[in-house]
């Protein structure tokens, strides 16, 4: 699969992608971090972990996912529209 056609059946539904393990780990982690904050756990670090993610790949996880919703919630709160591809 090319790397564009995997990013397109990312963005349509990444839970139906061909993802290996470790990038599905890292997007339900990002997804949940996203939509359910205060339910984050140790768990689900321990999940990332499983996948084969050390400690580096776990915080870069978190800092990728924490500023993509960083800054989609500026633009939100200052009314911007954001380009859609």
């Amino acid at each position: 699969m090319r790397d564009q056609d995997l990013a397109q059946a990312i963005i349509h539904d990444w839970r139906q992608a061909d993802l290996d393990a470790r990038l599905g780990a890292i997007l339900d982690f990002a997804h949940k971090l996203t939509v359910e904050p205060r339910s984050m756990r140790q768990e689900d670090v321990g999940v990332l972990r499983d996948a084969g993610l050390d400690d580096r790949a776990v915080l870069e996880t978190v800092e990728v996912t924490a500023y993509f919703n960083f800054v989609n919630r500026l633009a939100d709160g200052l009314g911007v529209s954001l380009e859609q591809t």
